[in-house]
């Protein structure tokens, strides 16, 4: 034999992920490269000496997990030791919110910044009491007076500060918000210390941005945390001059001179997919083609291992204090901080047709963000549009998050190859509070998986993280239960998939998004070898049990990144 395997895998669920969903019991690693898949006899004359051989003794090997929406620096920077754990279930009240920033002010330089990240007023004790208590600096100044505190919500479209931030900041209660944003202000007329959307840019503009070696050591962190959850792909959905102001720059130009970095350096031990971030949340067609032109062209040093696609816009998030875009008023014709009512918005329409159109017409993939059925609905008509107009092959544009998508947004997305790209671990998290913002019916209907596969709609699965932890496990059993976080409730349970579905969605499907279903994944020979291995037969567990069950190996191009096997 001229080449032996440097991994076999033997006597385990081998789940291929091909056209068939093919369940094999073997596979051979021979130099990054999948080399052989089938049985026992299929690999065994590629063993040799050196040969690493696994027994997965009934265990599940998969493709490398794809996360096609993750925002690795500032997920990083969101999560310890860079930052406050404000998440459930380690947070469950504004007093232990409270407490956290208390211990955090013990062992902080007076003066320096606390940040934290992952509140949701949701599974905030006091606001789910009684809905009109939101987060203030009152809350913050008891514990920090001299500290500024900056914490960010879970979801990324609202901040609570305390008086000492609002105080070097320069908010007070003449300042104005910036277009598509809002400082919400008490019965006084003094900020509360809670800011929305756009208005968080005076937060971010004030704070220093992130060093290079903070970048570096964010995005490290992440790649430590994926390789142990089994994620080999991810999508930075973001990264540009758009991002300069978002999370002291996270989403920023030189976050992706740091990702080259690290890929020169050997340190990338996941691949990295990115689109480009011309301008944020609100911007004008002329503005954002100015800006994507002076970015100029971005070479793939190795697009293996990072890849420019595109380009990511906001079709909606761009009204002050809102963030969905929607035909029809919310429950009771009101919609607090998570949407748009109803109103007619010509203008910003033709906005993003223009937006679309230039990207498209200059070649870029757009992955447009988009959080109502109205959005959801402008954006297909405008890919379309742009397709009618400037026929491309293959463009592979989607739409981001897609919470609401339409009948008439899938007839169309399906018609012309394009896709969707959702978040199944938010569905879960927020599903217990849902129906007071949306109604029972929108609610059970959000993130429809089901009818959006069933249409024909290419479907990838993502965490927006930090806005959820990347855990696809978790994402997996969502989608097949559609069961809530706190009270594990079923929401719109004729929205639920099957297991082999809800596997796409993170391996192939998401390779799709990236351009490389050609040659990554799914378990095929010649396929490149991500690898990840699951303790346990995924094949035949409780839904229930998934999010429980241990990744053991996980394999980037042949090279093992994470291995408790050895342990």
């Amino acid at each position: 034999m001229d080449t032996y395997a440097d991994l076999v895998f033997l006597d385990g669920q081998v789940v291929t992920v091909d056209a068939e969903f093919s369940i094999a019991s073997a596979l051979a690693v021979t130099g990054g490269v999948i080399s052989a898949v089938g049985g026992r006899d299929d690999v065994a004359p590629l063993i040799g000496p050196d040969t690493r051989v696994v027994d997965l003794r009934g265990a599940t090997l998969l493709p490398g997990i794809n996360d096609s929406h993750l925002h690795g620096c500032a997920f990083g920077m969101a999560t310890p030791p860079l930052s406050l754990d404000l998440g459930h279930p380690a947070v469950s009240s504004l007093a232990d919110a409270a407490e956290a920033v208390r211990e955090a002010v013990g062992r902080t330089p007076a003066g320096q910044w606390i940040t934290g990240h992952g509140w949701d007023p949701g599974y905030l004790d006091e606001c789910v009491a009684a809905p009109s208590r939101t987060p203030s600096r009152h809350d913050l100044d008891a514990v920090s007076p001299d500290h500024p505190v900056v914490l960010y919500s879970f979801s990324g479209h609202a901040t609570w500060v305390n008086s000492k931030a609002l105080e070097l900041i320069g908010i007070d209660r003449d300042t104005v918000a910036p277009p598509g944003g809002a400082i919400v202000t008490g019965a006084d007329g003094e900020p509360t210390g809670l800011l929305h959307e756009g208005a968080q840019a005076l937060i971010q503009n004030a704070l220093p941005p992130l060093s290079r070696q903070e970048r570096t050591d964010a995005i490290r962190s992440t790649l430590a945390t994926l390789a142990e959850i089994g994620i080999t792909s991810y999508t930075e959905p973001g990264l540009g001059p758009g991002g300069d102001g978002i999370m002291r720059g996270a989403l920023g130009a030189q976050t992706l001179d740091v990702y080259r970095q690290l890929l020169a350096d050997g340190e990338l031990t996941a691949r990295v997919g990115v689109l480009l971030l011309p301008t944020g949340m609100a911007s004008t067609a002329e503005e954002f083609a100015r800006t994507l032109t002076a970015i100029g062209e971005v070479g793939d040093a190795d697009p293996r291992r990072l890849a420019i696609h595109g380009v990511k816009v906001f079709a909606d998030g761009v009204v002050p204090n809102k963030t969905s875009w929607m035909h029809e008023p919310y429950v009771g014709g009101g919609c607090g901080s998570l949407c748009v009512s109803g109103a007619t918005d010509t203008e910003r329409t033709a906005e993003i047709d223009a937006i679309i159109r230039h990207a498209h017409v200059a070649g870029h993939q757009l992955g447009i963000h988009v959080t109502g059925d109205r959005a959801c609905d402008t954006v297909a008509d405008a890919f379309a549009a742009a397709m009618a107009e400037h026929p491309r092959s293959d463009a592979r544009h989607y739409v981001i998050h897609g919470d609401f998508l339409t009948a008439h947004s899938m007839k169309v997305l399906a018609a012309h190859d394009f896709g969707v790209n959702m978040n199944p671990t938010i569905k879960w998290t927020v599903a217990d509070m849902e129906e007071d913002f949306v109604g029972a019916e929108r609610a059970a209907y959000a993130w429809p998986y089901r009818d959006a596969i069933d249409a024909g709609v290419r479907v990838a699965s993502g965490s927006d993280a930090p806005v959820t932890h990347p855990d696809w496990r978790q994402g997996v059993a969502t989608m097949v239960l559609r069961e809530s976080k706190a009270a594990g409730r079923v929401s719109g349970p004729e929205q639920r998939i099957g297991l082999a579905d809800a596997i796409r969605t993170y391996t192939i499907n998401a390779a799709w998004q990236d351009f490389a279903d050609d040659w990554k994944g799914s378990l095929e020979p010649g396929k490149v070898a991500d690898l990840c291995v699951l303790d346990g037969d995924l094949l035949t567990a409780d839904p229930h049990d998934i999010p429980a069950m241990p990744v053991v190996l996980t394999v980037v191009d042949g090279r093992v990144v994470h291995d408790t096997l050895r342990v």
